[in-house]
């Protein structure tokens, strides 16, 4: 199915089962210990043997030599495998560094060896008697120190890396007011509950993995590329995945080394990496050093924009793209925006929720801040007044639905934004320094082709198949919902079969695209099974009514599951794109509001109250997108205040590379959180009218609870995260 046209009235508009809050269908596996996630699958497999990885002890350099014996003879070893003895191996597309190292080592902690033993006790033992000589390179582990000997990046999936409109330089020069700031941001780690797992078994020439991946596709097609294999000799499985936040969006170390252990030990072998691995072998959010420079009139009116963003990466890895919203979210007739790129040899970077705007707002929302403090002008009301119906860059582009200033009017009154005082440091609550503040969110809606297979049996009962994957977002439910609303069945009546690449291929779990694309995917493909079952039971398909379980046409009725009396009937599509992304700009908007209160003595930070308006296209099931939306303010107070990967610049890695000195947010640091969803369809984006809301919920989180802190203190942070030590010699007396 193609779509073309912006979407009328069909059978989703009849909100049946669609738009309803429903419970993860999953849910009963998942509480019961039984969804079957990839380390645990017992049952796929016989006789499973255990890997554990090696991580190279050093972040730039070489293996001098490298002495396995020991590790041989250790009991219950079956195989040692080294980039010596692994055979020839490529590299896959979406992977920066080799997820094997040696001789040459790209970073720390990049997978070395694998040990394989019968227990995991044996080869975790085995692995410490592997000896390895390194002689260490001079690395590059500083971001700041190489930020001026940044490249400018080839276009990405980000889009380009430079962009202008007007004379920014002679528009800023000329405000009356404005703003010149530079702000940091730290790496970031996904820290996911489940690790990165997986369980490889060869069958002759062809290898199935079980394995915790958000892109089944991507990771086939990429380890066939790195083994040197057929794409068709490769099998990815991956049903349930205990979070993922872009971290498993490509294939990663421990899949390959369980492929290349279960080949040289001639049995199947299970691998999940160790938690200080997944720090520093997987991939991370690149940290960056933004400057933004903003030009007003005194009415409020901005005449100039600028923002420029200089990230690290590995050689051929990709920049953070922090200057992505900048382009799109306020009005300005003179623009510009750039990126860099510095060659580090730290761990890859690579996407982590909302890639980009995550980053990138947690400057610009600071910044639209700071304006309003040197104007005198609301906070929410500058917003409002810089507000833009059309890109800035292509005026002739219209947003197919921009619903910024009702979250930002409508958030305002539900927060009791007119009771903030604007002068910092004002408000007290015993020994609390009290303030609010405020942060616009963005982020970008991607459509892209996503397929499904739909089967209706004699019982009636509707299964979806599709490669198509669920975090922890509630994939199954939404996709249930999406085939019962289709064929005019109840919840119960639908079985839903995920992540398996044998599957139709979707548009994969990632970058907020998922839940719109896969949903339209499985509409087409039970359109297409709608017009089969009409056309068996002489029925015409245009007519023909699909509801409680009967599909109808004029004064006659017969029961869906009569139409697969002889056999079952199938029908498979996809949802291909056309020009209208082009045509419009589509997007997600939101506003959060947050209020802190901030310890006069000591400066510890506590956030009191938290809200989110969003408006995302049409909500295909409030009770999940709510849940993201939660979970997403939660990491963005994560960002704000406590998220940092500390880099040792002597040895590069990442120091804290566990859960216990890389801190998150826990129960007792969140608190109460209020969101609300405006009313809206955006029939542009797809046959479903929705959009996603997944990682809008993360954008300009960090960026609120920073401006609350300014509010409560005076005191401006623009180096994330905000800890005490930033505010406490200036904090008032």
């Amino acid at each position: 199915m193609r779509f073309e046209h912006p979407a009328t009235f069909n059978p989703i508009d009849q909100l049946k089962v669609i738009g309803h809050p429903t419970s993860r269908i999953e849910g009963p596996l998942k509480t019961t210990g039984t969804a079957p996630y990839a380390y645990e699958r017992h049952d796929v497999a016989a006789n499973q043997a255990y890997g554990y990885v090696v991580g190279s002890a050093i972040g730039k350099g070489r293996i001098g030599s490298i002495d396995l014996e020991a590790a041989k003879a250790a009991p219950g070893v079956l195989a040692v495998v080294t980039a010596d003895n692994a055979g020839k191996l490529g590299k896959g597309e979406r992977n920066a560094a080799p997820l094997l190292g040696g001789p040459e080592i790209a970073h720390y902690h990049q997978a070395v060896a694998i040990v394989v033993a019968g227990t995991f006790e044996q080869a975790r033992a085995a692995a410490q008697l592997v000896r390895i000589d390194y002689v260490k390179g001079d690395g590059k582990f500083d971001l700041a120190a190489e930020r001026d000997k940044g490249i400018t990046p080839h276009p990405s999936f980000g889009g380009p890396a430079d962009t202008a409109v007007g004379d920014f330089a002679s528009a800023f020069a000329a405000a009356p007011v404005q703003v010149d700031s530079t702000y940091t941001t730290p790496d970031q780690g996904h820290a996911m509950m489940e690790p990165h797992a997986s369980i490889a078994a060869w069958d002759g020439d062809k290898l199935t993995v079980w394995t915790s991946n958000q892109m089944i596709a991507w990771g086939a097609e990429d380890m066939a590329k790195t083994l040197g294999i057929p794409k068709e000799n490769v099998r990815l499985v991956s049903p349930y995945i205990g979070g993922g936040f872009g971290g498993k969006l490509f294939l990663r170390a421990e899949v390959l080394l369980a492929a290349l252990g279960a080949r040289a030990a001639g049995r199947p072998v299970k691998v999940a990496l160790q938690r200080p691995l997944m720090f520093n072998n997987t991939t991370h959010r690149p940290a960056t050093i933004q400057r933004i420079r903003i030009g007003a009139e005194r009415d409020g009116k901005i005449t100039a924009i600028g923002h420029e963003s200089w990230s690290g990466n590995v050689r051929d890895g990709e920049p953070e793209m922090a200057v992505s919203q900048t382009r799109l979210l306020y009005a300005g007739a003179s623009r510009m925006t750039a990126t860099r790129l510095a060659a580090l040899d730290l761990p890859e970077g690579n996407a982590m929720r909302a890639p980009g705007e995550a980053s990138g707002m947690m400057a610009l929302e600071i910044a639209i801040d700071e304006l309003a403090d040197k104007l005198g002008i609301d906070p929410v009301a500058l917003r409002i007044s810089n507000d833009t119906q059309v890109d800035p860059e292509h005026p002739e582009r219209h947003f197919s639905q921009r619903q910024l200033v009702q979250c930002l009017s409508d958030g305002a009154a539900r927060f009791g934004w007119d009771k903030r005082n604007p002068k910092p440091g004002e408000v007290r609550d015993g020994r609390w320094l009290v303030g609010m503040g405020v942060a616009a969110a963005f982020r970008n809606n991607l459509v892209t082709k996503s397929a499904a297979r739909v089967r209706l049996d004699q019982n009636g009962i509707v299964t979806v198949e599709t490669d198509m994957t669920d975090i922890g977002t509630g994939s199954y439910t939404i996709i249930a919902q999406t085939a019962a609303e289709m064929m005019g069945v109840p919840l119960e009546k639908v079985t839903v079969r995920l992540g398996d690449s044998d599957f139709p291929v979707s548009c994969g779990s990632g970058g907020q695209w998922g839940g719109n694309n896969s949903t339209a995917g499985v509409y087409a493909a039970c359109t297409k099974l709608r017009e089969t079952i009409a056309q068996k039971l002489g029925f015409n398909s245009e007519e023909a009514v699909f509801a409680d379980g009967v599909v109808r046409s004029g004064n006659r009725s017969v029961p869906l599951a009569q139409a697969a009396g002889g056999g079952d009937l199938v029908a498979e599509d996809a949802i291909e794109y056309g020009d209208l992304a082009k045509t419009y700009q589509q997007s997600t908007f939101g506003a959060h509001f947050v209020e802190v209160g901030v310890d006069a003595d000591t400066a510890e930070i506590r956030v009191r109250r938290m809200l989110a308006v969003c408006a995302a296209g049409r909500i295909l099931n409030p009770k999940a997108a709510r849940s993201q939306v939660i979970g997403a303010m939660t990491m963005g107070v994560g960002a704000a205040l406590m998220e940092d990967l500390v880099v040792d610049k002597r040895h590069g890695l990442f120091i804290n590379h566990d859960l216990a000195a890389y801190e998150v947010p826990v129960h007792a640091d969140i608190p109460h959180q209020e969101m609300i969803f405006l009313d809206e369809t955006d029939p542009m984006s797809s046959p479903m009218k929705a959009k996603g809301v997944a990682e809008l919920g993360i954008c300009g989180v960090a960026a609120a609870v920073a401006n609350a802190v300014h509010n409560a203190t005076g005191i401006r942070v623009r180096d994330y995260p905000i800890t005490l030590d930033k505010l406490l010699a200036e904090m008032p007396v």
